[in-house]
């Protein structure tokens, strides 16, 4: 039988009317449905929120067991401590104090939230004073923040009777000239670890990091060196290997050595910028010791970090001219950060010399290291990386006890020297 041709036999009364019946019950929840929506405060393409989700400041802070909510409160200031509130001059742009009241002065009635880089340059009140008094949402964590009842690693800005506001996205810039903020790191420390720190910026943020990343440190001799790079650069996919800073090549651990095809070594800080050897101290401080091919090890000598060159034929995306060496892009960010570890963390205090980074290429065997426009550049665009991060931690908790504070927080090589 052609199908096109064939007919439907009537429908018995009954199902007819049943299915005009459904038709029509359908239609009207069609119909009702963006009324309905429109009823909650939904937008179209947006989820709606419950009203009884959304915290007061006073609740907010009698919740601090970890979980995420949104709260709502007036900003109010900035803290630095665990007991002041700034309301003008604000230092940076990390942090809010918010409040029930937007003329709250009392600590003990705000609620501290972190503001974290990729919300900075919309949120942040140095940047934009003019929030003060402004009712706004935030959604984030439940959590202590200067030690004191706070909300961490926020994940949505909105002014109170707003549509939230997209997290700004990080701009390109030319190298050498950064004009995006550095992104990534962890908060994980700031209520122990880097409490005294947060709220700094300039030199008292590079005097206060110098004293917490000094203090109750391990120092390991040059020998202990090999055993600790086995395990802070380890291979994740292969434990029987180490990662080679400048060709990325995962090698046996048990090839290290001073053989042309072994790894050895490498002092990011050249150990001749300074003159402090392979002695305990700057010389054999992990946060700044990798292993590398010997031979693109020597190729990079003592040289300063800057752009441009002849690629290295061992170690392709790496370049170097006669005073100035470029690692390959996906370490860039690495190697900025510890040029930025060693010059905080060796201040003439110990015997040693005071290492400084510095703007110059050529610096010899001065105690300086540059290209700092260019190593500011590379931290923005390189951010530290699950591997790097996973390097911090080990160094802290097995091998030296103390941390690179630009892994954890690269905005803060900005807030020094930007």
């Amino acid at each position: 039988m052609d199908l096109r041709s064939r007919r439907r036999a009537p429908l018995p009364a009954a199902p007819l009317l049943a299915t005009l019946l459904t038709a029509l019950t359908l239609g009207a929840a069609l119909v009702l449905a963006p009324v309905l929506a429109g009823s909650t405060g939904a937008l179209p393409g947006s989820t709606a929120r419950a009203a009884d989700t959304t915290l007061t400041v006073a609740q907010a802070r009698s919740s601090q067991g970890g979980a995420s909510a949104t709260v709502r409160g007036y900003v109010v200031g900035q803290p630095t401590s665990t007991d002041t509130v700034v309301t003008s001059g604000f230092p940076n742009d990390y942090a809010l104090a918010l409040a029930d009241s937007p003329g709250e002065t009392d600590t003990d009635a705000m609620l501290y939230v972190q503001v974290t880089s990729a919300w900075r340059s919309g949120w942040g009140l140095a940047s934009n004073p003019d929030l003060m008094g402004t009712r706004i949402d935030v959604t984030g964590s439940l959590t202590a923040y200067f030690s004191a009842p706070g909300l961490k690693s926020p994940s949505a800005f909105a002014l109170a009777a707003g549509t939230p506001t997209s997290s700004p996205t990080p701009t390109s810039s030319p190298t050498g000239s950064p004009t995006s903020e550095p992104t990534g790191g962890t908060g994980d420390y700031d209520d122990t670890y880097y409490a005294s720190a947060l709220g700094l910026s300039g030199s008292a943020l590079e005097a206060e990091l110098h004293e917490i990343i000094s203090t109750d440190v391990t120092r390991l001799s040059y020998s202990q060196v090999w055993d600790a790079l086995k395990d802070t650069d380890e291979d994740p996919a292969n434990s029987n290997n180490v990662i080679e800073l400048y060709t990325g090549d995962s090698v046996p651990k048990n090839t290290n050595g001073g053989g042309v095809d072994d790894w050895n070594r490498e002092h990011v800080w050249a150990k001749s910028h300074g003159d402090f050897g392979t002695t305990t101290g700057p010389g054999t401080d992990v946060h700044h010791l990798r292993p590398t091919d010997v031979t693109v090890n020597s190729a990079r000598g003592n040289l300063d970090f800057d752009e441009g060159g002849t690629e290295n034929s061992e170690a392709p995306g790496n370049y170097a001219d006669s005073d100035s060496w470029e690692p390959r892009d996906a370490v860039k960010g690495d190697v900025a950060r510890m040029i930025f570890y060693m010059s905080v963390r060796y201040e003439g205090d110990d015997g040693f010399a005071d290492l400084e980074v510095n703007d110059l290429v050529g610096n010899g065997s001065a105690p300086h290291i540059g290209r700092l426009s260019v190593l500011l550049a590379w931290n923005a665009e390189d951010p530290p990386d699950a591997f790097e991060m996973a390097r911090n931690d080990a160094i802290f908790t097995t091998w030296q006890g103390n941390r690179n504070p630009f892994v954890d927080h690269p905005e803060w090589a900005d807030a020094i020297w930007g």
